[in-house]
């Protein structure tokens, strides 16, 4: 495999089952090369065995890696990406990723909050780790659906001040965080997990000071509605057409006959996939556009047509 100018080629060194459902893969370079430090909170985006691009958050302390740790939950309705990392990514496949980036940067504080549900527990625990090994305070909070299904569970519960919490998959018997967050103080809160726990913290957190609560989110945008319908998509330099099913993006049809494009995010938030738009009527769904591009331009790897056929310039 030979890895583009902007992407680092790897290998698995190590793969283990942590729950049913999730599994840590162990990354180490291909050439035996020095990697990019990164720092608490840092994810890498993974080219997936099937061609998808999915970011992981790391795990390791990256104060001088020589390997990425992270780990893919199977996801019950996956496009391909995850799938195909539990299926296909075995020890000694390669794989390409970027360099590690950080939207989830811990700033400098006396004290923090750390929150987590299910998956979203990654980047918390290499918070939690960094902090540890920094004598620093830290509260930790961490919900899942049942102790099966609770990936580090011992590391985690051996925290001081640790919270572990399942609710059986009973809306009733869900964490209650307004003791924990009703009264200000000087701590930063650091959350990830699914979309209705980030939506309870922000709105627990509302009257707290701007930039003191800070959340992870990978997938920001429904790249697949139950409401969408088949269409067709011509790339007006190659002159083929191609059916684009109500459960699939743009991106991954034209992946799927075979055609190279580049992308990264796949979440409509990185600008690498956008496409002018020839002809046809886009439904936007990324982050990245701005109001006087849309009506010729498209991010492939989120938008639809909003009725009828596109026709892009590929």
């Amino acid at each position: 495999m030979e890895a583009p100018n902007d992407r680092i080629e790897m290998k698995v060194a190590e793969r283990h089952s942590l729950t049913p459902e999730i599994m840590e893969f162990t990354l180490e370079p291909a050439t035996g090369s020095a990697l990019p430090a990164f720092t608490p909170g840092a994810h890498i985006t993974v080219e997936t065995p099937d061609g998808a691009m999915r970011r992981y958050s790391l795990l390791n302390d990256g104060t001088a890696p020589s390997a990425y740790v992270i780990a893919v939950k199977r996801e019950r309705n996956s496009r391909g990406g995850s799938a195909s990392m539990h299926e296909q990514a075995q020890e000694g496949t390669a794989l390409l990723i970027e360099a590690p980036e950080n939207d989830f940067e811990l700033v400098d504080s006396a004290k923090y909050i750390l929150i987590a549900g299910g998956i979203g527990v990654t980047p918390i625990l290499s918070m939690a780790r960094h902090l540890s090994r920094e004598g620093k305070p830290f509260t930790i909070v961490y919900c899942t659906r049942t102790a099966a299904d609770t990936a580090y569970l011992d590391e985690i519960s051996a925290f001081k001040g640790a919270t572990v919490h399942h609710d059986e998959g009973d809306i009733d018997q869900a964490y209650d965080f307004w003791d924990l967050l009703e009264k200000p103080g000087t701590e930063h809160v650091y959350c990830c997990g699914p979309f209705g726990l980030m939506e309870e913290i922000k709105a627990l957190t509302g009257h707290w000071p701007d930039g003191r609560v800070h959340f992870e989110e990978f997938s920001p945008v429904s790249v697949v509605r139950d409401d969408d319908v088949a269409f067709n998509v011509t790339l007006k330099s190659k002159g083929q057409t191609i059916e684009v099913p109500a459960d699939r993006s743009i991106l991954e049809a034209l992946r799927d006959a075979g055609v190279q494009t580049v992308s990264s995010c796949e979440s409509g938030t990185c600008g690498t996939c956008k496409c002018a738009l020839i002809e046809g009527e886009a439904d936007h769904r990324d982050l990245v556009l701005m109001d006087e591009e849309k009506a010729d331009h498209i991010m492939i790897c989120v938008s639809r047509a909003k009725t009828g056929d596109l026709t892009i310039d590929l």
